[in-house]
């Protein structure tokens, strides 16, 4: 009885503030994420033999920047060329930390990355080059790099290392960094890019004698034993793959390519799709809206049509103003994100390519950007995994001065979102991770209390009026 007695005053320990009131609005939902590449220090960290204290200031500048923008996720390359950034018994470490393979960077960064993270709300995707063995064969390795304890996989194409995809070794070795990768860090995703086998390059040709239907084959049951084993784990961590964005050229009709990522690449990333082998797919739509030869409308609403999945187009933010399209404005990407919101029936996202793009504001992106994510939003959540809603959380409510102290008990939740009403507008205050426990607000006329589990379900509001 007397603990029935205290969970009862625990909800409602300020009788004085609650109300029956009517449920607040939805709350926003959308991937709004960035990729962060760490191939050629690309995006992080900045260059190769920072401090421990300088790759950390990197990390957290970049998250409070996802924060500040209201943005919810960051995809982080973890794994670029057989190698790690994060504490593997399986690969060496990655020379793109230290400027040395397998020499330690002292901290174990995706561990940071994830404690960081999760603190200020954003989800972390760990992203995997499965078969790339080295981004330039002339850069030095360490002893326990695959392309010196199996050299009969590897193959040199061009600049580049591969390994040979069709040998078991080589999808062996993968699957293992990846699932090693899930079962010790708690990851929100697990996420692969477009390098399946290599661009065409020239004259080269990628010398395994198998055709491209049984290159395809190889990656297909790469891709489909992949998810299966991501789920048979923690089937909430999001599997997700980003493509070429054109799967053939031609199709769509009038779409036109250099690159037939179906024959060139053994992506058949529609089938992937079409087959739910993924979470969500996000094809890299970097071309503009016009002309329609690559058109990004046309291409989003193609892919939209190819299953029922969600499909996150990347748009390429890094390229406003560069080299490749010097006329390309903040505009253009403003534009592509509204139009993402809008084509087919998908739930709403993107991924932006990639982070330095917004850390460097081009063309003042950031403010644009500001004021088409005017609140927070949360992740669109996963019907194909799960139903079942949490509960709603007991709330405990104080008052200090003009702020409004909001406490909660952990429960089968992972994130809490508050919602605040003033002069009759609700608006999305901000989501936070459950195990949080509370949270000061400026004190409004009511606030909502929504919780969110690890598949994105949403609880029933607790309401509670102030004034």
């Amino acid at each position: 009885m007397i603990r029935w007695i205290l969970s009862i005053f625990y909800v409602i320990s300020s009788i004085a503030y609650l109300s029956a009131q009517e449920p607040p609005p939805s709350i926003n939902r959308e991937f709004r994420a960035a990729w962060i590449a760490t191939v050629y220090n690309i995006d992080w960290p900045s260059k190769k033999g920072l401090s421990e204290a300088q790759q950390k200031a990197e990390v957290t500048a970049i998250l409070d920047k996802l924060v500040s923008l209201n943005m919810n996720a960051a995809i982080l390359q973890v794994r670029p060329q057989a190698d790690a950034l994060y504490k593997s018994d399986h690969e060496p470490w990655s020379p793109w930390l230290t400027g040395t393979m397998g020499k330690s960077p002292g901290y174990d960064p995706l561990a940071y990355w994830i404690q960081q993270g999760h603190a200020r709300g954003i989800e972390i995707h760990a992203w995997f080059n499965p078969f790339r063995a080295m981004a330039n064969k002339d850069h030095p390795v360490s002893k326990d790099h695959i392309s010196q304890t199996k050299p009969n996989i590897i193959h040199t194409y061009g600049t580049m290392l591969w390994a040979d995809p069709s040998y078991p070794d080589t999808r062996a070795q993968a699957m293992t960094a990846i699932l090693d990768v899930l079962r010790r860090y708690d990851v929100d995703g697990i996420h692969l890019d477009d390098y399946f086998y290599p661009y065409p390059s020239g004259n080269l040709s990628f010398e395994d004698g198998k055709t491209p239907a049984q290159r395809r084959a190889v990656v297909d049951t790469f891709i489909q034993q992949l998810y299966q084993a991501v789920k048979k784990e923690k089937p909430w961590v999001r599997v997700g793959i980003s493509p070429f964005g054109i799967w053939r050229p031609g199709i769509p009709e009038g779409i036109e390519a250099g690159v037939d990522s179906y024959e060139h690449l053994a992506a058949d990333s529609r089938k992937w799709l079409k087959n739910g082998w993924l979470d969500y797919l996000a094809p890299q739509l970097y071309w503009r809206i016009e002309p329609k030869k690559q058109s990004y409308p046309v291409l989003l609403e193609w892919w939209r049509e190819q299953g029922t999945r969600p499909v996150w187009p990347g748009i390429a933010t890094t390229r406003i103003q560069s080299k490749e399209d010097p006329d390309r404005t903040a505009s253009e990407i403003i534009n592509q994100i509204k139009l993402s919101r809008t084509i087919g029936t998908n739930p709403n996202g993107h991924i932006h390519w990639s982070a330095k793009g917004l850390i460097s504001d081009l063309d003042g992106i950031n403010a644009e950007l500001a004021k088409i994510y005017p609140e927070p939003a949360v992740i669109p959540a996963m019907p194909w995994l799960s139903k079942s809603k949490p509960a709603t959380p007991q709330i405990k409510v104080s008052h200090k001065q003009n702020q409004t102290i909001v406490q909660w008990k952990a429960g089968n939740f992972s994130k809490i979102a508050i919602q605040s009403k003033s002069r009759n507008l609700w608006k999305t205050h901000v989501i936070v991770p459950a195990d949080a426990e509370s949270i000061k607000i400026q004190t409004t006329d009511s606030i909502a209390i929504t919780s969110f589990d690890r598949y994105g379900n949403a609880s029933p509001p607790a309401v509670i009026t102030l004034k």
